[in-house]
Order: C-alpha cells, then structure tokens, then sequence
C-alpha cells in the first residue's frame, strides 16, 4: 500500500498544469469566457505583467513598506462585501471544497490568499446558513490543553492567528477573542496523566500551571474542589471567541480575493480513467481519478462542476460524501471506510445573581464529567453545555432538546462544582451535531493514499473550529506546495487507519 502511493505521488499531475476554467478575470476581457486556452493565455499575459513591474517599479511611497496590511485596508485589494448572491456558476475550477464550514472556508481563504487569480477554488455547501454545522454548538474555546503534539500545536498557531486577527481580516468584524484560560480538572485517575500532558504542553511553547485541590480552592473559592486531585490552568493564549465572526472572515476574506461559495449539495462523483496511471497492490483494473461533481442547487436542478483537485471537508457529512467516490464501498484500499459519524451536544445559557458565582476572572471549566462551563459576558450570564454519551441517538432532522435534559443529566453535576449554580435558571439552549470520528477521536487530515486528486480534512471530534486557522493553511501547503510547510501534520493522514495505528486524544473534550 505504501508502495502504490508512492507511486501514485510521483504520477501526480503537477497543479499548474491540471485543467482548469471559469475563473474571472480583472484584465478586462469578458469574464464569462470559459476556454481552457483563452484562460491560459489571460494568466500569462498577468503572468508578464508582474515580471514586468518587478523589473520597472511604480512611484510609489515605501514609508509604510513592512508593515503588514489587513485586506480590508490593502491598497492592493478592497472589498466587495458580500458576493454569495452574485457568484457565477463555476463549471470547472482548480481546487473544489465539500463543505463550506469553519474547515472549508479557511482552507478556501489560504488558497486564495496565497494564489489570488492564480487558482480558481469552489466551496460546495448545502446549509448556507450553517444551522448543522459544528460551528452552531461550538463551545467558543481556543485551548492547548492536548496531549498530542499536533493538537498542541495547532492550538497555539490557531491562538496566534486570533490575536492578530485583524492583520488577516481588518477589524470589520471583530473576533472578540477573550484571554481568561481553560481550567482542566481531574480526578486521582487522570491526575498523572494531566500531569504529563501539562509538561508537554510546556515544553511545545503553552504556558500553563498544574495546582493542587488546596491551590484551586483559594484561587477560585466558588469551586468546589471534592474529588479533585489536580487541575491544570492556562495563563496564556487560551480564552475564547466568537466562531461565528472567524467564520464569516474566512468567507469574506476568501470571497474578496476571488473566490466562490455555491448553494447545493454534492449528490455524486464522476469518474475519469487514467491508463498512465499504475496503481499496485490494490484494486484490479484500471485507475480511475476523481473528475467531476454533480450539485444538486436548492431549486432541484442539477449541475456538474469539473475539478484538478478535490477536498471533502463536510462536517458530519464527511463519510457520506466519501462514500459517493467509492470509499469504504470497493476492494484494496477503498475497502477503508471515512470513519466520521455525527454526535450530538447540548448548550445552555444559564444565568444567576448569587454573590458567590464566579465573577470576571472565571476561567473555562472541563469537569471530569464532561461538562463545561464558561461566562458570557457581564449580568451572571453564563453558557454551558454537554455532549451526548456515544450511544445516545443522533437525528439530524430533530435537534430539539429534552426539557428535562438539564436538570437531570447536568444540573447535578454542576451545582457539584460550583454550588453557586443551584439557583441558576435556563434562559435558552440548543441542541447540534459535530463530527466524530469513531476510530480514535482524532482528526484525519491529508491526501487520500488511492485517490491522487482528493484531500481530507474532517473528523476532529468537537475541537476544530480552534484549530481551522491551521487546518487550512495545512491543506493550503499541500496543494500548493506539495507539503506541510508550517506543521508537521503527517502523522494525521488516512494512512493510520490502512496500517491500524490509532492516534488517540486524551485530554479531547469529546
């Protein structure tokens, strides 16, 4: 299996030279013209431009030379606002993203950002408004509490993109990133590993500090500190912020540089076959390449829209659009299956004025149990939530929440922890799925190891919406250059699932 895609990687066609058409144009010719050739000829002719500025520079004033420009503000670039509604239909492109969420939209962003008119990117997502999506129920949290380096890493990448948000976006949307940390508890059980893991976190350039149940309780008097053998406190680049925003930037961002968002879902792959293609060890027969999609747009029609290079970043949608290019339905290595299922998580906005509940310097709380807790702004507003035990059932055509759910499945515990809550009363809530994947809770990310033209980037188990700022530049690099530049996020490739070795997340809030 190693041996066929080495094999398939040096088969690869070089991305420059894969076929591609439809993008629009700022040389003033007609933008509908869609002629592979004509194309071709209208991006050398920009090609000739630059090398020509390079080498002849404008008058221009350098006084604010190195100083990094937010797009929204860059003389080279402004916004149009909005364009989702105006996007022309894309019939083919370069690169095509399954998903247009917090993943897909930043791995639409990077590309754009470093490519510009140079790629052609279509995002595919079928719940414009995202009321499915991970990002609905996000817990808002950006931490580095992980006991894998990869995680660990990204976290803090993704706390440094945040921090400097307005660099990448300007300020027309505010991040609102929060630095208040994310207190981890855990009981005699889980305290060396807490233990270990804070070392790691450390040592990869987190700044975090382990304290004992005596510790935690003068520091925090409203928790209450039974069953609690250690905690571990984060004291930088930990907090939260609002996904929402970090979302619409992505899009806006990604919109503004050329790129399109189209409304439909992806019902089925076509296929191409490739005789230069020799594929060992797998299935018999010729190899055929992923070529097109077929869209179904909200209005029943169906469109097809031709590809170089394929991305499934769906959500909990992920395995069944895998399952549509053959994947976990073939013999040899497509007899794997994208092992990403959907799992519910319950939110609440709770509020109380008890004199003794925690106050401005309030951390976010992981319980042992599960539950987490965190302000919301001023006037004791507070959001918690819960995710469902694996074997609770998931409709994703019924999300309504129990009206008993808090009270019995939550409230215990929490008033447990901080007694202050016993009065406190549910003002809203709200009930969404997230991917998860079932083989060991970690996201997969990378190239498919049969198909030469398709990425992956699903399945990171409640966490990735922290994480996006380094999942789309991760799949930026690969495609545009050939690999990780950033991080090194080899180790999250589907191959673990063909060879059987698990990469298993402890400290996960999943």
């Amino acid at each position: 299996m190693l041996r066929c895609r080495h094999v398939m990687r040096q088969l690869q066609v070089p991305l420059e030279r894969a076929y591609s058409a439809g993008s629009n144009t700022p040389d003033g010719n007609d933008p509908n013209d869609k002629h592979p050739i004509r194309r071709t000829f209208r991006l050398l002719g920009n090609d000739m431009r630059k090398i020509k500025e390079f080498f002849v520079p404008k008058e221009d004033s350098y006084e604010d030379e190195g100083k990094p420009q937010p797009i929204a503000t860059s003389k080279k670039f402004n916004f149009g606002g909005d364009k989702g509604n105006v996007d022309e239909f894309q019939t083919h492109c370069d690169v095509l993203i399954i998903g247009g969420g917090g993943i897909g939209s930043s791995i639409a962003y990077w590309l754009k950002e470093k490519a510009r008119d140079g790629l052609n990117v279509v995002v595919v997502e079928k719940d414009e408004k995202h009321k499915q999506c991970a990002t609905h129920v996000s817990i808002n949290g950006l931490s580095h509490h992980f006991s894998l380096p990869e995680n660990i890493q990204m976290s803090l990448f993704g706390a440094e993109f945040l921090r400097n948000a307005a660099e990448h976006f300007g300020t027309d949307i505010p991040i609102n990133y929060t630095p208040h940390g994310q207190l981890v508890l855990a009981n005699e059980a889980d305290a060396q590993m807490l233990k270990e893991t804070s070392q790691l976190q450390n040592e990869l350039g987190a700044r975090n500090e382990l304290l004992t149940a005596e510790r935690l309780a003068s520091r925090f008097p409203w928790l209450n500190t039974k069953g609690i053998a250690l905690g571990c406190v984060g004291l930088e680049r930990e907090g939260w912020f609002d996904p929402w925003a970090l979302l619409s930037n992505y899009k806006r961002a990604a919109r503004g540089y050329g790129g399109h968002f189209v409304h439909g879902e992806v019902i089925d792959f076509v296929f191409k076959r490739q005789d230069d293609i020799i594929v060992t060890g797998s299935n018999e027969g010729s190899y055929q390449s992923l070529d097109k999609v077929v869209v179904q747009l909200p209005d029943g029609s169906k469109s097809a829209i031709k590809f170089a290079l394929c991305v499934i970043a769906a959500g909990v949608n992920s395995s069944k659009v895998a399952r549509l290019a053959h994947i976990g339905r073939e013999a040899g290595i497509l007899r794997v299956p994208l092992p990403i299922d959907a799992r519910k998580r319950y939110m609440y906005k709770i509020i109380t004025q008890e004199q003794n509940a925690p106050g401005m310097a309030m951390p976010m709380i992981v319980d042992t149990a599960g539950t987490f807790i965190r302000r919301l702004g001023l006037g004791g507003h507070y959001v918690c939530g819960h995710n469902a035990l694996p074997g609770e059932e998931v409709n994703s055509d019924n999300l309504d929440i129990d009206p008993t759910y808090f009270d019995t499945k939550i409230r215990p515990g929490l008033i447990e922890r901080v007694p202050a809550f016993a009065s406190a009363q549910v003002v809203n809530s709200m009930a969404g799925l997230y991917d998860y994947n079932v083989y060991d809770e970690n996201g997969i990310l990378g190239p498919h190891p049969y198909y030469h033209n398709l990425y992956i980037a699903s399945g990171f188990s409640g966490q990735g919406i922290q994480q996006t700022p380094a999942l789309g530049r991760a799949i930026s690099e690969l495609i545009m250059d050939g690999q990780f530049r950033t991080l090194d996020l080899s180790r999250l490739s589907f191959d673990r699932l063909i060879v059987d070795k698990p990469m298993y997340e402890f400290n996960a809030l999943n």
